[in-house]
């Protein structure tokens, strides 16, 4: 079930990402790989806007009580300054912990 909810919400994410905003015209899809399996998946897409994003998933600790999928992945985006922002994201039971040089960091 949270494999599914997973892949639903993956899947969302990527629609999000590929959807180019109402004042630009429509992007088109450059690249799009994905693979399915029973314990993770991977996918990535490219469009012609200049966004990507790869993402790989895998259950971790499978029929345990402690059953849980592991996402990491990235993104990137051209801003409307013209810079590319990249994002390197994790996402497991600590939730989502992504990084991205243009992204404040705690202080330890």
């Amino acid at each position: 079930m949270k494999f599914t909810i997973a892949i639903a919400f993956t899947c969302l994410l990527a629609c999000v990402l590929a959807a180019p905003p109402a004042s630009q015209q429509e992007a088109q899809v450059l690249r799009f790989d994905s693979d399915v399996q029973p314990e993770g998946y991977k996918f990535a897409v490219e469009t012609s806007d200049g966004k990507s994003h790869q993402e790989e998933g895998q259950l971790k600790d499978v029929g345990t009580d402690h059953e849980a999928i592991v996402v990491r992945g990235s993104y990137a985006y051209v801003g409307d300054d013209g810079q590319t922002y990249t994002i390197n994201y994790l996402a497991d039971e600590n939730g989502f912990q992504p990084e991205g040089a243009h992204l404040p960091r705690a202080v330890q």
